[in-house]
């Protein structure tokens, strides 16, 4: 659906730091440039230091291949400085196998991991 995004961040290693850990348990890696984080090769989440103080209020939503790995994403996450924003859990009222966690990241941005499968 879409080929990057760039976030903008007020502490670019505070935000790092978030990302690393919360995006492991999804299968993502922070690239040589310590920006850029996706898939093995491929990041499409760039991280940008800003110094506008107000937050951005971003939606990013991640695909989880798995429910356990939604459940990480959201562990890892709080443990990285992340604030709780939805437990993991089924979203019926989305879809029947809509199973999400939802993260305020260090900025303010609304960070969720999302499985569609019953697994």
């Amino acid at each position: 659906m879409f080929d990057h995004i760039g976030l903008p961040v007020r502490d670019l290693e505070v935000a790092r730091r978030f990302y690393r850990a919360a995006l492991a348990p999804l299968g993502h890696v922070q690239d040589d440039s310590g920006t850029g984080f996706g898939p093995k090769g491929s990041p499409a989440l760039w991280l940008y230091e800003t110094k506008d103080k107000g937050a951005s209020r971003t939606h990013l939503a991640f695909q989880a291949t798995t429910r356990d790995a939604v459940e990480r994403f959201y562990r890892a996450g709080l443990e990285a400085g992340a604030k709780d924003n939805g437990k993991p859990g089924l979203r019926a009222d989305y879809s029947p196998t809509y199973f999400a966690a939802f993260l305020i990241d260090p900025d303010g941005n609304n960070v969720e991991a999302v499985c569609l499968t019953e697994t």
